[in-house]
């Protein structure tokens, strides 16, 4: 959020910290040709404060803009609008999600006081380097202090899960989900804390400032102040960098869990602009290497302090850190050797050779239409090594990329989205058909959920993918509206294995969690939630879940201000329980969401059942078919299956098929040949 960046100024180590949150730079690309539903809608004047004095106080909530013209917002009739606020006793409602726990952060992992005149908010300022302090507000030093330990994302292995963190790592026991216990913290600062695991490897993104290669904690000494008259020229004030540091460390750090509780690291490999985030990469056909795709959105260190790093445009300079990405290649077996391989230009226009092809025409912000800006750089990267694709959001653009080399992953198409303004996350479906955007309008710390929120600005957008290009399809944003104190725009989430559909569980900061199915891309529609009131009535102060994934049976959500939620699912018109325990029986190794794997289940009976519960939906099938065929798939399991019931179920498959070329729609279709396919031979 370019007001925020301003007001915190210091664009270098508080834009690192906050810059996931706060980013919203209005970047977008023009489509050749925007479909009608994307038609780009003019902001309201009043809808931000029309200046940028660092003096304005960025946490003050907004009062709601009025909708443009022929925009719908959220619903403010919707139960999740009116919950009572509270850090740790917040109000709380839910549909077809049940709260198992709320596990809180460790002491450690706690900024551990509540008076903006504690010694400790000072201590933790200085130590991020926030400049001009005294021009903030005195309560909102607090607010600022606790940023340096909020929670970010989860990566999972076996009975682990990993919790990111802008002061480190947590590691939990997640062997009973509803008592999941810490197991150690890891304590080494840099923000934000993304994380990845392969094997005895943990991967860690670090892109503040403050970052050490020994994870102290110290940080660095403060900064000078600026030359005189610097102060008010905003373009000198924008370039200013912090000063050259050999300990400091950007990159991506290496850690060997082989002893869980006590990580060691082993290798930190730096880079020119930090890691915002990164993307573990497998190579179907090398055994002996992982890749790590290194998304830096922060500024370019100078080269005094790492060789060969440049911030300068392409004209000035043709080998400037803009406009691309790292790629690191990690030996699985020797992983200190770990070093970047290639820096892949991304942006690249193939007909001139530009390393800026991909320069947008602006979108929504203060005024209107905002200045375009050139994409520089991706925030994430979704790689899916099965059918060889990776989907990235970049800043103004979401882009596909062939990753079958993944030392040289190449551009196969770009996007964009007159109503988006900052391309965030991605996931693809199972079948790789569609493609879902996240939009971090706002930057995350913007309530972007009010009633008068456009429905399509924060939003997912879905698309069609179809001989590697992308169409658009339509958009996907929480329907309950949010209040002014509450951080909210689309974030992180991950599919749920349900078989014959594409569902979706997915974070909205303090919208708290919804469940989207999106199996048909033009009708997205909620199928469940749940959410706990602002935690502050009167303050915009960050909190909300920042990711939300299922793994092996359970959702599992980063609380960036409390701690870690698990949830589990419960059937609701929209949801069997067969769907649901169909989802259970798809279990994996391990997770890194941006990682995605290849969904397959198991041929048994209740994934029948649920491809039943799913044809009974959609009328696909007459009530007596359904009928015979449950009887039939319960008296198979009653009698362990004995062979004469799976004869039954044998015979019973062959008019599946019939009707698999006659149903109505390709969904239906697939369905009926799935439930054929495990009657013929069901697993026990």
């Amino acid at each position: 959020m370019k007001r925020v960046f301003s007001v915190i100024a210091f664009r270098v180590t508080v834009a690192a910290i906050l810059l996931c949150f706060w980013v919203s730079r209005g970047q977008a690309q023009n489509p050749a040709t925007p479909p009608p539903a994307q038609k780009p809608a003019t902001a309201s004047p009043a809808q931000e404060p029309a200046d940028e004095d660092e003096d304005v106080n960025p946490f003050l909530p907004e009062p709601a803009p009025k909708l443009p013209p022929g925009m719908t917002g959220s619903d403010a009739s919707d139960p999740r609008a009116k919950l009572s606020p509270g850090l740790y006793d917040a109000g709380e409602t839910s549909m077809g999600i049940k709260h198992l726990m709320l596990l809180k952060k460790p002491d450690a992992f706690q900024l551990g006081a509540s008076d903006p005149d504690d010694p400790k908010v000072q201590k933790t300022i200085d130590q991020l380097g926030v400049p001009n302090i005294s021009k903030i507000p005195k309560p909102m030093h607090l607010v600022i202090a606790q940023l340096a330990f909020a929670n970010s994302d989860l990566a999972f292995h076996g009975n682990h899960l990993f919790q990111g963190n802008f002061y480190g790592v947590n590691i939990y026991d997640i062997s009973h989900p509803a008592n999941a216990a810490l197991l150690t913290s890891l304590v080494c600062p840099g923000g934000q804390g993304d994380v990845s695991v392969y094997k005895n490897l943990l991967f860690m993104s670090v892109e503040m400032p403050n970052g050490r290669l020994d994870c102290g904690t110290e940080g660095f000494p403060p900064e000078p102040p600026p030359p005189a008259g610097e102060g008010k020229d905003k373009e000198k004030r924008k370039k200013r960098i912090p000063a050259a540091q050999k300990e400091r460390f950007r990159g991506v750090r290496i850690f060997d869990i082989s002893d869980i509780k006590n990580p060691k690291q082993v290798a930190a490999v730096q880079t020119c602009r930090g890691s915002h985030t990164h993307t573990l990469v497998t190579d179907p056909h090398d055994k002996d290497n992982v890749y790590i795709y290194v998304s830096g959105t922060s500024f370019v260190r100078q080269p005094e302090e790492l060789a060969g790093c440049s911030g300068e445009k392409p004209d000035k300079d043709p080998n400037t850190a803009l406009f691309r990405i790292e790629v690191i290649q990690v030996p699985v077996a020797a992983p200190q050797d770990a070093k970047v391989v290639s820096s892949p230009r991304l942006f690249i226009d193939a007909r001139t050779g530009a390393m800026n092809g991909l320069s947008n025409g602006g979108t929504h912000g203060k005024k209107g239409a905002e200045k375009p800006e050139d994409t520089d750089q991706c925030h994430d990267i979704t790689v899916y090594s099965a059918i060889g694709l990776a989907a990235g959001a970049c800043s103004g653009n979401g882009i596909v990329l062939d990753i079958k080399d993944p030392v040289h992953p190449k551009r196969l198409d770009a996007v964009n989205d007159p109503n988006y303004s900052y391309w965030h996350s991605a996931s693809f479906s199972n079948d790789g058909a569609k493609v879902v955007f996240t939009d971090e309008w706002g930057g995350g710390l913007g309530a972007r959920c009010r009633p008068n929120d456009p429905s399509n600005w924060g939003a997912d957008a879905i698309f069609r993918l179809k001989d590697n290009k992308l169409s658009f399809a339509n958009y996907y944003k929480l329907p309950a509206a949010q209040g002014d104190t509450e951080n909210c725009v689309a974030h992180n989430g991950s599919l749920i294995p349900v078989p014959g559909r594409d569902i979706e569980v997915q974070a909205w900061y303090q919208g708290g969690i919804s469940v989207m199915d999106f199996t048909d891309a033009a009708h997205p529609f909620e199928i469940a939630y749940f959410d706990r009131g602002p935690v502050d009535p009167t303050t915009l102060v960050l909190g909300g879940e920042w990711s939300a994934y299922w793994y092996n049976g359970r959702i599992y959500a980063s609380e960036i201000a409390r701690g870690l939620d698990v949830f589990e699912l419960t059937p609701t018109q929209f949801l069997t329980q067969n769907e649901i325990d169909a989802a259970k029986t798809v279990r994996v190794a391990e997770l890194n969401v941006q990682n995605q794997q290849k969904i397959e289940w198991p041929a048994q009976l209740v994934v029948a059942q649920a491809y039943l519960d799913q044809l009974t939906r959609s009328l696909a099938l007459p009530a007596d078919r359904i009928a015979d065929l449950q009887k039939a798939m319960r008296s198979a399991e009653s009698s362990h299956m004995n062979k004469r019931k799976l004869a039954k179920l044998k015979g019973m498959a062959d008019s599946l098929e019939q009707s698999a070329a006659t149903a109505k729609n390709p969904g239906d279709s697939a369905r009926l040949h799935a439930l054929a396919e495990i009657l013929k031979h069901p697993a026990a």
